[in-house]
């Protein structure tokens, strides 16, 4: 098997050690694997302020596939990691070979993650960033509350979120989504986890949010898991990106 370039974005709260288990998976059969730490997350979750944004965050991946000169890269995103990587797509797609979207999906142009779920669950993210997250940052979900419903969770799942997890800035989430259909030519693999393919084919119609899911050049590979495979299947979700560059 020829090696693949692979950069693995996290979504809220993460950074790059949160994918240790499948990089690891993915380096030990030869490819070549960028796992990232965004501004506030991490290793660098000293440099978050009030002013991180999306923008950020699309410009430092930008920044890598530049930097490193890498092309055709296999470009993971999960959960809101998909707004980054998508954006990141957008401004550089000759860099890029596949864009996969683990339990996630590339939002509308003009949508900011904070309204995935609704304006009650905006106001209540709201709501935390007022009175735990000193305006700015929204604290990380209780874990061990979000795994206690999954069967296959664990409690070193639990703990290797915990470990991993940071306030996340704000402005992230409410920074609208710009995009130019640059990435649209790119081809995608949808890694489902918390929903299944027959599930969203019956979703798309009724749900804007979810039209970029079934419209254009998708292969899908079903991980029956929670939203955070990474943590909990990991091997499997390895071999799913493996599958997703051949």
């Amino acid at each position: 098997m020829n090696p693949t370039t692979y950069v693995l974005v996290p979504g809220f709260w993460l950074g790059a050690s949160v994918w240790r288990p499948v990089a690891d998976q993915l380096g030990e059969h030869g490819h070549v694997v960028h796992a990232v730490d965004l501004t506030g997350m991490g290793e660098r979750a000293s440099l978050a302020s009030p002013e991180t944004d999306l923008t950020t965050h699309v410009d430092e991946v930008v920044h890598l596939l530049e930097q490193h000169d890498l092309h055709d890269v296999v470009l993971v995103g999960h959960s809101y990691g998909a707004l980054v990587t998508t954006g990141a797509a957008d401004r550089a797609p000759e860099r890029v070979g596949r864009l996969v979207y683990v339990d996630s999906g590339p939002l509308p142009d003009g949508m900011a993650q904070a309204d995935f779920e609704g304006p009650d669950a905006r106001a209540a993210n709201e709501d935390l960033v007022r009175t735990h997250g000193e305006g700015w940052k929204l604290p990380p979900p209780p874990w061990a509350v979000l795994a206690a419903e999954v069967p296959d969770v664990g409690d070193d799942a639990v703990a290797a979120l915990a470990d991993a997890s940071q306030p996340q800035p704000w402005r992230t989430a409410t920074q609208p989504v710009v995009l130019t259909r640059a990435w649209e030519r790119l081809p995608r693999t949808g890694v489902l986890c918390s929903f299944s393919l027959e599930q969203l084919r019956q979703m798309a119609p009724h749900a804007p949010v979810f039209a970029h899911m079934v419209d254009g050049d998708w292969t899908y590979v079903e991980l029956p898991t929670w939203h955070w495979p990474m943590v909990s299947r990991p091997v499997e979700l390895a071999r799913a990106l493996e599958s997703a560059s051949r």
